[in-house]
């Protein structure tokens, strides 16, 4: 296991005592893992986006803190939010995160989000140049949450 592993497993767990809303430093963080703060900002932007169901606000400087807030919505609000957020583009590892995050959030059923990720990877579209995939992938993507709303 990684250190940003470690780090979002904190989190997650200190982010479920605290009932969805934790205030963090981001030095001590750092201290405590022993990484420099750039670890902590990295493992923010990858593993508590909004894509993955969260609000990070931050304030740097002596007395900077990270708040975290795991959001809750309501399945159509949820996903018409995903939608939105996906762009005119979508990689592969990005597109997991957010149909990971719809299934532990019971907006897709396991096994649909599973099939999803099937039909939009990268050798399901082996036939699409490289270059047009992430494209594709977040047409495809969009479509059929827009059709599950």
């Amino acid at each position: 296991m990684g250190i940003s592993d470690l780090i979002a497993g904190f989190i997650q767990e200190e982010l479920d005592e605290a009932n969805g809303v934790l205030e963090l430093q981001r030095s001590d963080l750092a201290q405590r893992f022993g990484c420099v703060p750039s670890q902590i900002n990295y493992v923010m932007s990858t593993r508590f986006s909004p894509e993955h169901g969260y609000i990070v606000e931050s304030r740097r400087g002596g007395g900077g803190y990270i708040r975290i807030t795991r959001v809750r919505m309501d399945r159509q609000t949820l996903l018409m939010h995903v939608i939105n957020s996906i762009g005119d583009e979508l990689d592969g590892r990005s597109a997991q995160a957010i149909l990971v995050n719809l299934a532990q959030s019971e907006a897709v059923d396991h096994a649909v989000a599973q099939t999803i990720l099937w039909a939009i990877s990268d050798s399901a579209l082996r036939s699409v140049p490289k270059e047009q995939r992430d494209t594709l992938r977040a047409d495809i993507l969009k479509q059929i949450l827009i059709h599950l709303v």
